[in-house]
């Protein structure tokens, strides 16, 4: 199975100046907390704050900030750097591509499939995670939020806890593929009124909760090759037709 990823920039990923920024900026703050720490533990920096006889009062005063300074700077250098160390290692995370259902099979899926990832449709209505293209047609897959984090499933929304206890309001994921499935089929079909590309749609998930609907499948991660296996051909894709799907597709990533 050949796969196709988006080139494009995802909003709301990090760009590697902000990687390396964040990176750069902790590892600064960690060597400064070190030499800071030498400086107070070895190298007597108090030493020269401690009065040899009664201390005036300028000497109090700077004695007081001397070790203000060296119980405070230290530490606040070390966590600052860490804080930021922290910050550069999940926006390395967040950048490194996500593992879709149907590539994390792709052993298992024909040499005739193809799946792009991160597709952006030319309208620009929203990114599609996953499009497989084969004998079938086309099938559109995405990814249902963990069950443990969905707080309610509406008919029309969801809503699902994304970190720190915060509760956000996201489309019924079934609803969301099937019209994900429309637009594809209006994209692909284009101007042929005499061909209709069949579009299928499905969600991966471990949440046995969730019923499949009449125009979305639901489907256990090890099932998405049996089902993609599983549509029937759609007889009128010829070699030409196909070929210009996957042009379409390419030209979109």
């Amino acid at each position: 199975m050949q796969v196709l990823t988006s080139q494009r920039a995802i909003p709301g990923r990090p760009s590697r100046v902000q990687v390396w920024s964040a990176l750069s900026f902790g590892s600064v703050l960690l060597v400064c907390a070190l030499a800071l720490l030498y400086l107070v533990v070895f190298a007597g920096f108090l030493d020269s704050f401690t009065p040899a006889g009664r201390p005036t009062t300028y000497q109090l005063v700077t004695g007081a900030l001397a070790w203000a300074f060296a119980l405070t700077a230290p530490a606040g250098a070390g966590l600052l750097g860490l804080l930021r160390l922290s910050t550069g290692i999940d926006r390395y995370r967040a950048r490194k591509p996500r593992i879709t259902p149907a590539v994390r099979l792709a052993r298992s899926i024909g040499d005739d499939h193809i799946v792009a990832t991160g597709l952006r449709l030319p309208d620009g209505s929203r990114i599609v995670p996953e499009l497989v293209v084969g004998p079938f047609g086309a099938a559109v897959i995405e990814e249902l939020p963990p069950a443990a984090a969905v707080m309610s499933r509406g008919v029309r929304s969801w809503e699902v806890r994304v970190g720190n206890g915060v509760v956000r309001t996201i489309e019924n994921p079934l609803e969301r593929a099937t019209r994900d499935g429309e637009r594809i089929r209006a994209w692909l079909s284009g101007d042929e009124t005499d061909h209709i590309v069949k579009v299928y749609a499905a969600v991966v998930g471990t949440d046995s909760s969730v019923e499949r609907s009449p125009s979305c499948a639901v489907l256990a991660p090890d099932q998405v090759a049996e089902w993609l296996q599983a549509l029937p051909p759609q007889r009128s894709l010829d070699g030409g037709r196909r070929d210009r799907i996957v042009r379409m597709v390419r030209a979109a990533l």
